[in-house]
C-alpha cells in the first residue's frame, strides 16, 4: 500500500470503470452513479492534500484504490475499491486505516463514507474499523 503516483493514474482509472460496472446495477448504484461522474484523469489527485488517494498493489500491479476528499474538518470517503481476486487478504482494511489516520493528522473530526444496500463487503470494511451508519437515506423516482 502506497500513496498514488503518477505512473498509477491509468490503472487506477481501470480500477474506477471495474468498480463502477460492478455497481451500476446493484440497488442504488444508477443513483450513485448519476451524481457522481466518473474521476476518470488520477494524475490530478497525486500529492494533492485535499484529495489523499492510496493504492494497494500485488507485485507491483494497482489492485486497490481508496480516495478521500477531506473538505474542511470532514473526510469522505470518495472511491473505495479492491479487485475481486484480491480481496479477503486486508487491503482494503489497510487503505481504510491510512486514511482514518490521515484524516486524524489533518484536523479531521469526521470520516464519512457510503455503501449501497446489499453491499455488505463495503458495510464490513466499515464497520471493522469501527465506522458505523449515522444516516441512511431512502428515495422514491416520481
Amino acid at each position: 500500500m502506497r500513496p498514488l503516483s503518477a505512473t498509477d493514474a491509468s490503472d487506477v482509472a481501470a480500477l474506477e470503470a471495474e468498480a463502477r460496472l460492478a455497481i451500476a446495477d446493484a440497488r442504488g448504484g444508477a443513483a450513485l452513479l448519476a451524481g457522481s461522474p466518473p474521476v476518470g484523469d488520477w494524475s490530478g489527485h497525486v500529492g494533492d492534500p485535499t484529495r489523499p488517494t492510496w493504492v494497494g498493489t500485488i507485485d507491483d500491479v494497482v489492485v486497490a484504490v481508496l480516495s478521500l476528499a477531506v473538505e474542511g474538518a470532514i473526510a469522505r470517503v470518495q472511491e473505495v475499491w479492491v479487485t475481486p481476486e484480491a480481496r479477503e487478504l486486508g487491503m482494503g482494511d489497510e487503505l481504510l486505516a491510512t486514511a482514518v489516520a490521515t484524516a486524524r493528522a489533518t484536523g479531521c473530526t469526521r470520516l464519512d463514507g457510503w455503501a449501497l444496500p446489499g453491499d455488505r463487503d463495503t458495510k464490513n470494511l466499515y464497520e471493522r474499523a469501527g465506522i458505523t451508519a449515522r444516516l441512511i437515506v431512502v428515495s422514491t423516482p416520481l
